[in-house]
């Protein structure tokens, strides 16, 4: 199994540095860098052409903050995905920090082997809830949500069945394997999704479809 490779910023160096040693003694992790703020990041990126798939990031640093970061991170690159730790963490920007295409939302107090975990689940699932943040994110969707009617013309009947098993943490290829069709065909249910739904990432999928009752918060899997 490749390792995931993860970058971690934070203008903590003692962190990072201890952080970043602990991960890279795990099998499945790989720490390709380690840096202390919003440019040295970007720096990385672009000038040496890293390349990871789960990156570590602060909230509050003194250059470039984390939601600033996360922004363009989406932009730039949307192949990777981002978890946020955070010594300011609230239960109450959990929805916020879902919107902005976040795929973890954790207090920097996090024990480093959960966090290894939540690694590994968000490399496999594109995001990590736990069940207490369920619980708030049920409380923060609104209940004045009117529920739209869906029809073919909107979602067939296979895009929601793709859709659901999105919902409950599935991967292309159990999808696939559920359903009898290849991964190829689920990606490409997955694409009509995004177009259909206007969401840009398998959060806003979620959100989607918790907001239209096409599933039911409690019917998530607890990670």
């Amino acid at each position: 199994m490749n390792a995931i490779k993860v970058g971690i910023v934070d203008d903590d160096q003692l962190i990072t540095m201890l952080l970043g040693e602990f991960l890279n003694k795990q099998e499945n992790i790989d720490v390709v860098f380690c840096n202390v703020d919003g440019y040295e990041l970007l720096n990385t990126l672009e000038k040496d052409h890293q390349t990871i798939d789960v990156l570590l990031l602060d909230l509050k640093m003194k250059t470039i903050d984390g939601i600033k970061m996360s922004e363009i991170i989406r932009e730039k690159y949307p192949e990777i995905k981002i978890i946020i730790l955070s010594s300011h963490y609230q239960e109450t920007s959990l929805s916020y920090m879902l919107k902005l295409g976040v795929a973890a939302f954790q207090p920097k107090g996090i024990s480093p082997k959960i966090l290894s975990n939540i690694i590994q689940v968000v490399y496999d699932t594109n995001m990590y809830l736990d069940d207490q943040q369920i619980m708030v994110l049920r409380n923060q969707i609104s209940h004045k949500v009117l529920k739209p009617v869906i029809d073919e013309d909107n979602l067939t009947e296979r895009e929601q069945s793709v859709l659901i098993l999105l919902c409950h943490q599935k991967t292309a290829k159990e999808i696939g394997e559920t359903l009898f069709i290849t991964q190829r065909t689920v990606e490409g249910h997955k694409n009509n999704l995004f177009i259909k739904t206007g969401a840009k990432n398998v959060v806003g999928l979620i959100l989607y479809a918790l907001q239209r009752e096409i599933v039911k918060i409690e019917e998530l899997p607890m990670v």
